[in-house]
């Protein structure tokens, strides 16, 4: 537990670099999803806001790229991958993600919240985009880009609260 500790405040305070998704990130999502499990949460809907989260930032890291003008050959594809390997190998690593138990479906549960989140937060994305063209590219109410997601993203949480519940 001692070079648990250590590891993560190593992680913490001496990062070498910020990027959108470091290693303290991911040590912050992991404890996020031991918070909770300690409130009761279920697995799945922990996911379902870690594939958010995971999608929220593969769409910062690709456009401050796009504002450097930095391309090269499969980047989106190497970024999306990377980004998923970046969050998930440490939960697998760190236990949270295990295929022995803890399943819905067949699935682990923050696995298949991940795949859940990611899915219907990239459709949120979508019907805002969808929105904001039907309306001569103006948005119909304030904070439109965020909410629209963010109701999905509470809406599949709900269904999946209704699902997993004893």
């Amino acid at each position: 537990m001692r070079k648990e500790i250590f590891s993560i405040l190593a992680l913490l305070f001496l990062p070498s670099c910020v990027s959108a998704v470091c290693p303290a990130c991911t040590v912050a999502v992991a404890g996020g999803v031991e918070l909770s499990r300690w409130l009761g949460v279920d697995d799945v809907i922990s996911g379902i806001w870690i594939g958010a989260l995971i999608i929220s930032s593969i769409l910062w890291f690709i456009s401050w790229l796009d504002k450097k003008k930095f391309k090269f050959i499969f980047r989106n594809s190497l970024i999306l991958v990377s980004f998923y390997l970046i969050v998930i190998l440490p939960l697998y690593w760190m236990k949270f993600i295990d295929f022995s138990c803890n399943l819905l479906w067949g699935f682990d549960k923050i696995l298949l919240g991940i795949i859940f989140g990611s899915l219907v937060f990239s459709l949120g994305i979508w019907v805002n985009k969808f929105l904001k063209n039907k309306n001569n590219n103006k948005v119909y109410f304030p904070y439109q880009k965020v909410i629209i997601p963010v109701l999905f993203l509470i809406f599949v949480s709900i269904i999946f609260y209704f699902i997993t519940r004893c």
